[in-house]
C-alpha cells in the first residue's frame, strides 16, 4: 500500500523529530530533516567540553526497562549494547542527613513481595505507605504528587521522603506540590506496576549522542533521508486547509510536514496553537575525576541540594531537577555545595576538582495539571500537518520515552491522513 505521501518535511532534529523520520522511512517515504543547530539531537546531545578536557551528556537520563518505544529506537538503529547499567532492578539511596544507605530492589515479577523484605524496600517504610501508589491513576485530573501521596502534609512518612518524592522530581522536573499526579501515575503503571522487569535501569555507557543521536542519523542516511543542519525554518505558509510552504520551500501536494520543533518556536509557526507556556529548569554539575561506580552507576541523595549522582570514566555528574529554585545560583558556590554532596555519597577528599554547571532555564514544561491540559495532540486541523515532542499530549512526562513516543505518534497520524 502507497503512503499518503511522498515527502515528508522533518523540522527539528531531537528525539521526536529523529523518531518520526525513521517511522516515516520505515513507510517508504522521503524525508528531510531540517535542523536550526549545528548538531543533531536538541536536548538529548553529547559535545566535548574544552575546560574539562573530556565529553559530557548535557543531562542525564536514566532508562528503565520499560522505557518500550525507546529500546525499540535503540534496537532499530542497533545500539542497545551502548548502554550501561546494573542489568537488575537496583536503586542506590543514601540520606545525607543521617548517613544511612539503602538498595530498593523490586522483584521481578507483577507481584510486589518485595515489599515483604525490609532488606528490598526503604527503612522505616510502612507497607500501608504503598497504597496510595497503587490509586496514582485513579486520581482526578487535577490531583497533585503531594496531594495524593502524602496527604498528612505534616507526617510525609519514609516512603514518600526517601523514594517516591525523588522519583517524582526525576520523572516530571516538576515540584511534587505541583506537580501531576496523573502523570507519575502514567510512569508507573509503564514501570513499577509492571514489576521489577520493567524497572531494570540504564543509562549511555560513553555519551547520549552515541546511544541515541549518531546512530539515527547514520540510520536515517544509510536510507537515503536527508538530515539538513543549520537550516532554521523561520515560518510555515498555510493556506486552503493545508500547509503549503516551509520556510521558503513549497509544501507540493504529495508532501507533509513533522514540526518536531520546541514549544514556544511551534506556537510561533502555528496559528493559534496552544502549547505548555510554563517551564521548569535542570541544572547539571560535572566534575572531572573518578571514583567507584557501585553496583548500579547510579546513586540517589536524599536531602541533598541534587537528587541523583552518575559516575562515569573520568567524570562524576551531577542532576538537580525542578531546578527553577536554584538556576540562578553563581555557579561556582553552586558547585561547591553539590561537591560537598558528592564526595559524601562518594567518599572522595575534601578537595573539589575542575568542574563545569551546566542551567537549562527552559529543559521541560512545567508537568502540572494545568499545563498538561495545554498538550496539543498530534493530530493539526491541516492534514499534512503533525505535531512532535515531548511537550505534545503523550500522555508521559518529558521523557526520552516520551519524546520518542510522540515522534512515532506524528507518523502514525499522517500515514492515516
Amino acid at each position: 500500500m502507497n503512503p499518503p505521501f511522498a515527502h515528508v518535511h522533518v523540522v527539528g532534529a531531537g528525539l521526536a523529530g529523529l523518531s518520526a523520520a525513521m517511522a516515516l522511512v520505515e513507510h517508504g517515504v522521503r524525508v528531510t530533516v531540517h535542523e536550526a543547530g549545528p548538531a543533531a539531537g536538541g536536548r538529548c546531545r553529547s559535545y566535548f567540553d574544552r575546560e574539562l578536557g573530556c565529553r559530557l551528556d548535557n543531562g542525564n537520563h536514566l532508562l528503565l526497562s520499560g522505557n518500550r518505544e525507546a529500546y525499540a529506537f535503540l534496537d532499530r538503529v542497533g545500539a542497545r549494547g551502548t548502554l550501561a547499567g546494573p542489568g537488575a532492578p537496583v536503586f542506590p539511596f543514601m540520606d545525607l542527613a543521617t548517613g544511612e544507605r539503602w538498595t530498593v530492589r523490586p522483584s521481578r515479577g507483577r507481584l510486589p513481595w518485595w515489599l515483604l523484605n525490609p532488606h528490598r524496600r526503604v527503612p522505616g517504610a510502612r507497607l500501608r505507605e504503598f497504597l496510595p501508589v497503587a490509586m496514582l491513576s485513579r486520581r482526578g485530573p487535577d490531583a497533585t504528587v503531594a496531594g495524593a501521596l502524602r496527604p498528612d502534609v505534616s507526617k510525609p512518612g519514609e516512603l514518600y521522603r526517601r523514594l517516591l518524592e525523588p522519583l517524582a522530581v526525576a520523572a516530571l522536573n516538576t515540584p511534587p506540590d505541583t506537580a501531576s499526579a496523573a502523570l507519575l501515575g502514567a510512569v508507573m503503571d509503564e514501570s513499577l506496576a509492571l514489576g521489577g522487569t520493567a524497572c531494570i535501569p540504564a543509562f549511555p555507557r560513553d555519551g547520549l549522542s552515541e546511544s541515541f543521536i549518531d546512530p539515527a542519523v547514520a540510520w536515517l542516511a544509510s536510507r537515503g533521508a536527508d538530515v539538513l543542519l543549520g537550516r532554521r525554518i523561520g515560518s510555515l505558509g498555510f493556506a486552503a486547509g493545508r500547509a503549503t510552504a516551509v520556510g521558503d520551500r513549497p509544501v507540493a501536494n504529495d508532501e507533509a510536514v513533522v514540526l518536531a520543533a520546541p514549544a514556544s518556536v511551534a506556537a510561533a509557526l502555528v496559528p493559534g496553537l496552544v502549547v505548555p507556556d510554563r517551564f521548569e529548569a535542570i541544572l547539571n554539575v560535572h566534575f572531572r575525576c573518578d571514583a567507584d561506580p557501585g553496583e548500579a552507576g547510579f546513586t540517589g541523595l536524599i536531602g541533598g541540594t541534587a537528587e541523583w549522582v552518575f559516575v562515569k570514566p573520568g567524570v562524576v555528574s551531577v542532576t538537580i531537577s525542578a531546578g527553577n529554585r536554584r538556576v540562578d545560583a553563581p555557579a561556582d558556590a553552586l558547585a561547591a555545595e553539590v561537591w560537598r554532596d558528592v564526595r559524601a555519597v562518594l567518599r572522595l577528599p575534601d578537595a573539589m576538582p575542575a568542574w563545569r554547571v551546566v542551567k537549562e532555564k527552559r529543559a521541560t514544561f512545567a508537568a502540572t495539571p494545568e499545563q498538561d491540559r495545554r498538550r496539543p495532540p498530534a493530530r493539526t486541523r491541516w492534514p499534512n500537518l503533525a505535531l512532535a515532542g515531548d511537550w505534545t499530549a503523550t500522555g508521559l512526562p518529558a521523557t526520552i520515552e516520551g519524546a520518542i513516543r510522540s515522534g512515532c505518534n506524528a507518523a502514525s497520524t499522517l500515514m492515516a491522513a
